[in-house]
């Protein structure tokens, strides 16, 4: 299966990533990507930047070295009620959001209070990726999850970076292969992304593709083959 495209990627603007924009596009050139996203982190996540980084993406072309460019951000999900960290008012500049848990932005604590914060998320009109669903520290519901992502005509992440050895979060292949069972139950579509955080990493879903043939999950329901498909889901990949 040929892999066109990354989503969920950071520059130096998330602070603990390591690379310039210019550099991560270059890297998706090299690799042979058609589509690259950024996906700085926001400003919930301590060190990052503020809201003002996320609202002049319009001076940023959306083509260089022959790869088309998408400008959105990975927003935080603080709560059980699936709040983020970004104004409706600058989402709507985006060309795309992952949304995600994350430990030092995040007041939940329960399975059922992380389920409804993913449920939140997943109805929200500005978010189109739930990103890194599989961490064991925030466990949650997983059928629950996979049919509302179908039903809202949601993304749900396949994250490398969670399946690296080096990865900090918690059973996530195990996670992952019953998430991934859901999917298939209720055909609700997945991205895969690396989550690179340096330009070496762009791209790099290895350690993802592993497992989806392991368990042999459909390329019907993986995006990550065709613009066209992708663009289903992200209004603002026009082709």
């Amino acid at each position: 299966m040929h892999d066109k495209l990354d989503l969920h990627t950071h520059t130096i603007a998330s602070i603990h990533a390591y690379s310039t924009l210019t550099e991560m596009i270059q890297a998706a050139a090299n690799r042979g990507l058609e589509l690259f996203g950024c996906s700085d982190h926001g400003p919930a996540m301590p060190g990052s930047l503020g809201g003002q980084y996320f609202i002049n993406f319009k001076v940023i072309p959306r083509e260089l070295f022959g790869v088309r460019i998408l400008m959105g951000a990975e927003l935080n999900i603080l709560d059980p009620s699936g709040a983020i960290d970004l104004s409706e008012q600058t989402l709507a500049k985006l060309d795309y959001t992952v949304a995600s848990i994350h430990g030092p932005c995040y007041s939940g604590k329960t399975v059922s209070e992380n389920t409804s914060a993913y449920l939140g998320a997943i109805e929200n009109p500005y978010v189109r990726i739930i990103g890194h669903p599989d961490d064991g520290r925030f466990p949650s519901d997983f059928e629950t999850l996979a049919a509302a992502a179908a039903q809202h005509h949601k993304l749900l992440e396949i994250n490398n970076s969670s399946l690296s050895p080096k990865s900090f979060r918690k059973n996530s292949r195990e996670n992952y292969i019953t998430l991934l069972e859901y999917c298939r139950r209720f055909q609700t579509h997945i991205i895969v992304s690396s989550d690179a955080h340096f330009f070496c990493d762009v791209g790099n879903h290895d350690y993802a593709w592993d497992l989806l043939k392991e368990v042999d999950f459909p390329e019907k329901l993986i995006v990550n083959t065709s613009l066209k498909k992708a663009a289903e889901f992200i209004p603002r990949l026009k082709l």
